[in-house]
């Protein structure tokens, strides 16, 4: 674990490069049911979503077993709060392109910032592409449908008009003549069509009319379906394929394009079975290589893409001997170059530890050392800890500068009993960040340092103005605060524990001379362990 600023979570900051194993385009099901394999994998993946699915217009999904007639935005929202609960990031904003950066991708998304990913997953789906009929777009999702397997059951025994508008366009039709004994087919605009198919559905009871529609309507409660000569067709639905195009525009500098699908309605980015594509390191999944994957089969593509890019890291690691995890990378990364903090001490910690007897103490996510050093000159005997190794040979650094004793542990929040068996009289967490575990394993190790009669301190960011909307096209924010452990659940967890006595918990503002880019508020938590 690392140590966040709160000027790298606002929204008119400056722009920031984060690193991460597996970048994922696209927040829908594919996207995110990759997502979820990765991160339970271990892998850190920083998801980006720009809020536009292709079933938006939708308002249930179908023929998905276990949530069947669930709205498409519900499961994405379960799919978000489970893949952020293993510590998966979604951001919300746009991927305007994709290039190669040495051996990383780098994923430049809007507002300025970027994403150096290991790994590449394409899930950002498809857009379609309604014929120039009026009326049809308003009503596209509802009366208007595509699909007799998405919703032609809703329509069932129903007056189903179908407009065709390309030779392979009659493909679904016998499924639909199967839900309702009220089909009518348009053969719209000239198109040629199979007349060995069109005497079958005659035959059957099905009206065919070849003429070109010019208008979808409200008509006496129902649809009105006019046609060029003035004829008007009533219908309870209309049924209408649409050309689909592949949303793969951010690619291009990549040498990605989509190219034509076999059925000639569109264009698809093209994948093998594995999701692998032309570019080695770039996989796709979900509509954007099939556009007739409904939502399970586009979640259960994402999932087995989601493990291919974990048997490939994982090889890839193997062969290259010890490899820091992806969260250690990404908080080196940051610790690279020039001093990131001011060195100076947190003013909360020092208000807070001035009124306390100097013992033991345990800074974790200590970053460059400025409340570990400032706890160590002030009497305390002090344990450093971080996740990045960067960081603690600043903190080594300036400890040897200063004549000052600070202990150093190279260690992960969320690793097994990463503190052992020690224990503190003080465990301060300053703007800490660690991913969320479904087990809270982090949550208890930090508690556990805690020796009896010590003191909890925990500092964060309050960050409900990070939840604030914006236009992902515009911006995209650079951290997700939802994936990772937060004041609640640490609140929660002491609440649930007899041995604790929680003794502030309220918000403040900053201190003075803190850094930060904008006004914010802390959240400052202080409990004393009883037994």
């Amino acid at each position: 674990m690392g140590k966040h600023d709160s000027s790298h979570h606002n929204s008119h900051g400056p722009a920031m490069i984060r690193r991460c194993d597996v970048s994922v385009i696209g927040g829908s099901a594919a996207g995110l049911a990759g997502a979820l394999q990765l991160v339970r994998q271990r892998r850190s993946v920083i998801l980006v979503d720009d809020g536009t699915p292709r079933n938006a217009p939708a308002e249930h999904m179908h023929s998905y077993l276990g949530r069947e007639g669930a709205s498409p935005e519900q499961l994405r929202a379960i799919g978000r709060e489970e893949v952020r609960s293993y510590g998966g990031e979604i951001l919300s904003g746009r991927v305007l392109d994709v290039r190669r950066d040495g051996e990383r991708f780098r994923v430049e998304l809007s507002g300025g910032g970027a994403l150096l990913a290991r790994r590449v997953l394409v899930a950002s789906g498809l857009t379609d592409e309604l014929p120039p009929i009026e009326g049809l777009a308003e009503r596209w999702g509802r009366e208007v449908i595509h699909c007799p397997f998405c919703h032609g059951w809703e329509v069932r025994d129903q007056r189903v008009v179908q407009i065709v508008t390309s030779p392979l366009a009659l493909h679904p039709t016998p499924l639909m003549r199967h839900l309702t004994d009220s089909l009518t087919v348009i053969l719209h605009d000239g198109v040629e069509v199979d007349a060995e198919a069109v005497r079958r559905l005659e035959a059957s009871g099905v009206t065919v009319i070849a003429a070109p529609a010019t208008r979808v309507t409200d008509a006496d409660g129902a649809l009105g379906i006019d046609l060029a000569d003035g004829t008007r067709i009533a219908a309870d639905a209309v049924l209408v394929g649409a050309r689909f195009h592949a949303r793969v525009e951010a690619l291009s500098g990549l040498g990605l394009a989509a190219t034509p699908h076999a059925t000639g309605f569109g264009e698809v980015l093209t994948a093998d079975a594995t999701g692998r594509t032309a570019v080695d390191g770039v996989f796709a999944a979900g509509n954007v290589v099939d556009p007739s994957l409904q939502v399970l089969p586009a979640a259960a593509n994402g999932s087995m893409v989601g493990a291919q890019i974990a048997f490939s890291l994982a090889d890839e690691d193997l062969a290259a001997g010890d490899r820091p995890s992806g969260v250690e990378t990404e908080w080196d990364g940051r610790y690279g170059g020039e001093q990131v903090w001011s060195g100076n001490p947190n003013g909360t910690l020092v208000a807070e530890a001035s009124a306390l007897i100097p013992g033991t103490a345990l800074d974790v996510g200590a970053g460059e050392g400025a409340d570990a050093l400032w706890l160590s000159a002030n009497g305390w005997r002090v344990t450093a800890s971080d996740v990045s190794s960067r960081a603690l040979a600043r903190v080594e650094h300036e400890a040897r500068r200063r004549g000052l004793a600070v202990r150093t542990w190279h260690v992960d929040a969320n690793s097994a009993r990463p503190y052992g068996d020690e224990r503190f009289d003080l465990v301060s967490l300053q703007y800490g960040s660690f991913a969320r575990t479904p087990d809270g394993r982090g949550v208890r190790s930090l508690l556990d340092a805690v020796a009896p009669g010590g003191t909890l301190l925990v500092v964060a960011h309050d960050t409900a103005w990070a939840r604030e909307a914006v236009d992902p096209a515009e911006h995209t924010p650079m951290f997700d605060p939802d994936a990772y452990v937060g004041v609640t659940e640490i609140v929660a967890a002491l609440a649930a524990d007899a041995g604790w006595r929680i003794e502030v918990h309220e918000k403040r503002p900053r201190p003075a001379g803190a850094v930060s880019g904008h006004h914010v508020e802390d959240v400052v938590l202080r409990a004393g362990r009883t037994a």
